[in-house]
């Protein structure tokens, strides 16, 4: 009976063992999980909660971009830099500025800043405004813009049409007319833009409007220009007709033509390449508008320049600006490869400075 009793206290002290040993680490678990390094839990989880913070914070308040000064535009929109270009507008400008370093295309990109160019920029001082003219690209409607805003009339619609480029009458002084120091001041001060398009494009409207349809009446295109030309380049000589826009194609693809443009004088300004008139590679131009997006555009630039409260760009008729392929193809379906190369051999430096890709019709 003894063993037996001392048996069963020895089966008590054991469970009672095995007891204290549960109740321990029960307990020692339970103070790990309660007490845990804080540090531990936050570090993996605080990566998560900055990564889901910068999402936010990149969508709703962008961060400030800190551009090359050549980059910023001028103007009273851009004081403090507090309004920025949108990305197509800054993008345009910095592939001409990469453009304007290939010293591969230095012949093409670069010219000086004449009195040829400085003959192109009207200004307008009570706003300090410079306009590049690029015919072709819809100059018209931005002459009117800039007539109303240096006050010779108090609205687009009140300019008569024969004013417009009437340049003693329209109160649009060009750059030219002031001294070299002026000339300085504005070019590093003021807003200053000019509009391009596609430059083939550019060339069928020039040879329709001056050789073909000639709306303004301009006589010497028809009898003194296009004579010369024809003489020069008309393969035919038997052909009596007027000029052909082949003829037009291998005048200006010819890389002897400017002993032609001097005899024409000022009136190449139509179809000479947008290097030759505005000098964008030795200029800081503020804004380049395109004619293909001019309904964007035009009220971009009104705004840049900080007008657009003061004045509207004309109602652009639907479908006038975008890009005819048809047309073009069209024109150039006629004219020999060799020409045509030619052509895009001088104007090469205007495709790639804007951005616009070699015609298909060269690729084939």
């Amino acid at each position: 009976w003894l063993t037996s009793d001392n048996m069963h206290h020895q089966w008590l002290l054991l469970a009672a063992c095995f007891w204290v040993i549960f109740m321990f680490m029960v307990a020692s678990k339970f103070i790990t999980l309660t007490f845990k390094d804080p540090d531990g839990y936050g570090a993996k989880q605080e990566p998560l909660i900055l990564t889901a913070v910068t999402k936010v914070e990149e969508v709703h308040v962008p961060e400030e971009k800190h551009w090359p000064e050549e980059f910023q535009p001028t103007g009273k929109a851009f004081s403090g830099n507090l309004i920025r270009q949108p990305l197509v507008h800054m993008e345009r400008l910095e592939l001409l500025r990469n453009v304007c370093r290939d010293t591969a295309l230095k012949d093409l990109s670069h010219t000086a800043v004449s009195k040829f160019v400085l003959d192109r920029i009207f200004v307008c001082d009570k706003h300090k405004i410079l306009f590049c003219q690029t015919p072709k690209v819809g100059n018209t409607q931005w002459k009117k813009v800039l007539i109303v805003l240096n006050g010779a009339f108090s609205s687009i619609e009140e300019i008569p049409e024969n004013i417009v480029h009437d340049h003693e009458k329209n109160g649009l002084p060009r750059l030219s007319s002031f001294s070299d120091s002026e000339i300085k001041k504005r070019l590093n001060l003021y807003f200053k833009f000019f509009i391009v398009r596609d430059p083939f494009e550019r060339l069928i409207s020039a040879f329709k409007d001056k050789f073909v349809h000639n709306p303004r009446f301009e006589p010497w295109y028809r009898h003194e220009i296009a004579p010369g030309i024809i003489r020069k380049y008309r393969k035919n000589r038997t052909e009596t007709k007027g000029l052909q826009f082949e003829d037009f194609v291998r005048y200006l693809g010819d890389p002897n033509h400017r002993w032609l443009d001097v005899q024409f004088g000022d009136h190449i300004i139509h179809w000479v390449t947008y290097v030759e008139l505005c000098a964008p590679c030795e200029i800081t131009y503020s804004v380049i508008g395109h004619h293909e997006t001019l309904e964007d555009d035009a009220p971009y630039i009104l705004k840049a320049a900080g007008i657009d409260h003061l004045v509207s760009y004309p109602t652009i008729p639907p479908g006038i600006t975008v890009y005819n392929r048809t047309k073009v193809e069209r024109y150039f379906s006629g004219i020999s490869k060799r020409d045509i190369r030619r052509l895009y051999a001088r104007f090469e430096g205007d495709f790639k400075l804007f951005g616009y890709p070699e015609p298909d019709f060269l690729l084939n």
